[in-house]
C-alpha cells in the first residue's frame, strides 16, 4: 500500500509541476549541505510560476534567469573550484537560501545490498573508524528506496545531505564511505556521495525502458507493469498471503505463552529432539520444514557473568528469531542475514543453571544456524561456548510460503524513481556493487552491464563518465574438484566489461565470506575502488590499482605458460589450501587441479594427469579454496579462464 500511496502522491506532484508553482521550488538534491561538482558545467534548477524572473547570488556572482512557460528554470554554472562552505540566495516571488554548500567531487554510488550495507551493519570491524568519522567535507545523500513504472520522475520524494560524523556515518553505505574517505585523505577535496542502492535488485531494474529494448524478456514485462492495478493486485496478494501465514503460525504454535509456554525454564524437554548448533536443517529431520521450531540449551553461569552486562552471540539464523533467557525476551530479528549479538543486562542470567530458548520462524527455504560465526555467551572476562548439542521441538509446521514477486526488482522500477531524478546533477563518476541478483544468468549480465553504463552516461550527458565497479567476491561452500560456477562466469562478464572505455574494476575474490552473501570487509572494497579512481580518474599513474591481469598463454609440451600484466609489480601466491586454484584440461574438457610455479615473471601450470593440455582456469569457483595470486601491494588477480567452453 505504501508504494501505491507514493505513486498517487507523485501523480499529484506531476500535476502541480505541469500547472505551475506559486513559488520557487527546488529539487531535493539542491539543498543545505550539498556538494557541487567542481571543474565542469553544472546546473541549478527548479520550478516556479510560468515566466517568473529569478535572481540567484552565489560565490560573489549574480545571475538572472527566467522560467519558461511551464514554470521550469535552470542556471548553468561552469568550472567552480573546490572549496566552501558557500551560501546561495534565490530571489523571486519567494526567497530561498541554501546554506553550507561545498564544491568538490560527487560520486553516484549504486547497486544492490552490498552497496546498501551500512557502516553500522559492519560496526564491529570498524569501531575506530566510526569514532573518528567527524569530517564536514565528506557528505552523503540517501536516495529514498522507491519504485516507479509509469513516469520518469523529475524529483525525489525526500532525502537530505548529511556530513560524516560518528552518528551519521552509521547510516552511510560502508563501501561508499570508505571509498570517499580514501579520496578525501589523499586529495583534501570535498567528496559527496549520492547513495542510490536497493538490496536484492537485478540489474534490469536500474536501466531505462529505451535501453531495455535489446532484452525482450525484460522489455516485454514493462507494459503490464505500467498498469497500477496489476501491480497493486500482486502486492495485495502477497501481503494477504504473508498476513495469513503469520496469523496461522501464531495460532497453531504449541509453544507460545498462551499454550505450552516453551520459553519458560519449567518446560519439560525429555521428549524433545537433539540438534547440532550451528547446522542447517537440510539432511536432518527438519529438512523442508516451514513454520516454528523451538530450541533450548541449559548452561551453567558463573557469578561474574551473571552480575555483569554480557553479550549473547548467536551467529546468523536462517529465519526470524525470538530469543529468551530464563523466560525473558532478550532480542529478536527478522533479517536472516544479520548476525545476532544481543546485549544482556546484568542479573538476567543467574549464578548456576540457566536456560536459553530460541524461537525460530522459517517461512520458506532452508532453515538453521549458519556455521563460521560465534555462538557464545561472553563478557570482558569469560566466554561460554554455546556450540554443540541443543534440544528442539516443532511448534507448528505450515506450508512454505511461495517465493515473493518483488515488484521493485522489475525492469525500469528503480531507474525511473532512483536514477532519473538525478540526471541534472553533475557527478564525477559512478561506483557500482551489484551482480548477485543476476548470478543465475551470468552470460546475460555481460550484455546488461555495458547497457547500464551507456544508459547512465547518456542520462547524465557525460559520454566518458567514469564507471567503477566491484567484481563479485568469493561466496558459498568450497568444492573439492574443479566445477562449473555461475559466480565465476559472472565475474568473467564483469572482467570483460573493462573493454568499455573509462571503466575500472575492484577485484574482491579474497574478502568474501563463504557463509554470508554480504561480506563485512567493506573497507577493503572501498579502498580498492579508491585506488582504481586515483589511477584512472584522478590521473595518478603511479598508483597500483589492480592485481595481476592475465594476458596470454603458451603451450610447451605438457605445460602451459601464462603471461600477465603486472602494472610494474611482481607475482606472488598467498594463502593456504589443498591446491593452487589453477585447473588444467585437455581436449576432453575434463579439468583437474594443477601445480603452478612462478618463473621469470610468468606462471607455469601443469599436471601429471594431463599430457596434452589445451586450457587453464584460475579461481574458477563460487568460493575458490586454495592459494590466490596477488601482487606485493596486496591486490588479487581476477579469476579467469583461457577457454570459452
Amino acid at each position: 500500500m505504501t508504494q501505491v500511496k507514493t505513486y498517487f502522491l507523485f501523480l499529484v506532484t506531476l500535476l502541480i509541476t505541469t500547472t505551475g508553482y506559486c513559488q520557487v521550488k527546488l529539487p531535493k538534491l539542491i539543498s543545505n549541505g550539498m556538494v557541487l561538482q567542481r571543474d565542469t558545467k553544472i546546473k541549478i534548477w527548479g520550478w516556479s510560476a510560468p515566466n517568473e524572473k529569478i535572481a540567484i547570488d552565489f560565490i560573489n556572482s549574480k545571475y538572472k534567469i527566467k522560467a519558461n512557460n511551464n514554470g521550469e528554470w535552470e542556471l548553468q554554472l561552469s568550472n567552480l573550484k573546490a572549496g566552501g562552505p558557500y551560501l546561495m540566495k534565490i530571489n523571486a516571488s519567494n526567497t530561498l537560501e541554501i546554506n553550507d554548500i561545498l564544491v568538490g567531487d560527487v560520486w553516484l554510488c549504486s547497486g544492490q545490498s552490498n552497496m546498501a550495507m551500512t557502516v553500522g551493519a559492519v560496526s564491529s570491524l570498524y569501531e575506530n573508524d566510526i569514532a573518528n568519522a567527524e569530517n564536514k567535507f565528506i557528505r552523503n545523500f540517501e536516495v529514498p528506496r522507491e519504485y516507479e513504472f509509469n513516469i520518469q520522475r523529475t524529483d525525489l520524494s525526500g532525502g537530505s545531505w548529511k556530513a560524516a560524523n560518528p552518528k551519521n556515518v552509521k547510516q552511510f553505505s560502508a563501501t561508499a564511505y570508505f571509498f570517499a574517505k580514501e579520496l578525501y585523505a589523499k586529495y583534501k577535496i570535498p567528496i559527496g556521495m549520492i547513495n542510490s542502492s536497493f538490496g536484492g535488485t537485478p540489474i534490469h531494474a536500474w536501466i531505462s525502458e529505451k535501453n531495455l529494448k535489446p532484452f525482450p524478456s525484460s522489455y516485454n514485462e514493462i507494459v503490464a507493469l505500467k498498469n497500477p492495478e496489476f501491480v497493486k493486485n500482486i502486492e495485495n496478494k502477497e501481503i494477504e498471503l504473508e498476513k495469513k501465514w503469520n496469523a496461522m503460525q501464531l495460532i497453531n504454535d504449541e509453544g507460545i505463552a498462551t499454550k505450552g509456554n516453551w520459553a519458560s525454564n519449567s518446560t519439560i524437554v525429555q521428549d524433545w529432539q537433539v540438534a547440532k548448533v550451528p547446522g542447517f536443517w537440510n539432511g536432518t529431520p527438519l529438512d523442508k520444514v516451514s513454520g516454528v521450531v523451538w530450541y533450548k540449551k541449559e548452561i551453567e553461569v558463573s557469578k561474574k557473568i551473571a552480575s555483569q552486562v554480557s553479550f549473547l552471540h548467536l551467529g546468523t539464523i536462517m529465519g526470524a528469531d525470538s530469543t529468551y533467557v530464563n523466560g525473558k525476551l532478550v532480542g529478536n530479528l527478522k533479517d536472516q542475514w544479520s548476525q545476532r549479538k544481543y546485549q544482556i543486562p546484568a542479573n538476567t542470567f543467574l549464578e548456576g543453571k540457566n536456560t536459553i530458548t530460541i524461537r525460530v520462524v522459517k517461512k520458506r527455504g532452508n532453515g538453521g544456524f549458519v556455521g563460521g560465526y560465534q555462538y557464545a555467551l561472553s563478557n570482558k572476562d569469560e566466554t561460554i561456548d554455546l556450540t554443540g548439542t541443543w534440544k528442539y521441538k516443532i511448534g507448528t509446521q505450515l506450508d512454505a510460503l511461495p517465493n515473493p514477486v518483488p515488484i521493485r526488482w522489475k525492469p525500469t522500477a528503480l531507474h525511473n524513481s532512483m536514477i532519473q531524478p538525478l540526471k541534472k546533477y553533475a557527478v564525477k563518476g559512478a561506483i557500482w556493487y551489484q551482480g548477485e541478483g543476476n548470478a543465475g544468468k551470468p552470460k546475460e549480465y555481460g550484455q546488461f552491464l555495458p547497457a547500464l553504463i551507456n544508459d547512465w552516461r547518456t542520462l547524465f550527458s557525460k559520454p566518458s563518465m567514469p564507471f567503477l565497479f566491484v567484481q563479485l567476491p568469493n561466496y558459498g561452500a568450497e568444492k573439492p574438484n574443479p566445477t562449473q560456477s555461475n559466480w565465476a562466469e559472472l565475474r568473467e562478464s564483469q572482467l570483460k566489461t573493462l573493454s568499455l572505455p573509462d571503466t575500472g574494476m575492484a577485484t574482491t575474490i579474497d574478502v568474501g565470506e563463504w557463509n554470508d552473501i554480504h561480506p563485512h570487509k567493506k573497507k577493503d572494497v572501498g579502498t580498492r575502488l579508491a585506488l582504481v579512481a586515483q589511477n584512472l580518474v584522478y590521473g595518478d599513474s603511479k598508483v597500483i590499482y589492480s592485481g595481476p591481469k592475465y594476458e596470454s598463454m603458451q603451450i610447451e609440451n605438457n605445460k602451459i605458460i601464462l603471461s600477465f600484466s603486472t602494472y610494474g609489480s611482481a607475482l606472488q601466491f598467498k594463502g593456504e589450501g589443498k591446491h593452487s586454484n589453477f585447473a588444467i584440461a585437455g581436449a576432453d574438457k575434463k579439468f583437474v587441479w594443477a601445480q603452478a610455479k612462478i618463473e621469470n615473471g610468468k606462471i607455469t601450470v601443469w599436471s601429471n594427469e594431463i599430457s596434452n593440455p589445451v586450457t587453464v582456469r584460475y579461481a574458477w569457483a563460487d568460493n575458490p579454496d586454495g592459494e590466490l595470486l596477488f601482487n606485493p601491494e596486496g591486490l588479487p588477480a581476477s579469476p579467469f579462464r583461457t577457454d570459452a567452453w
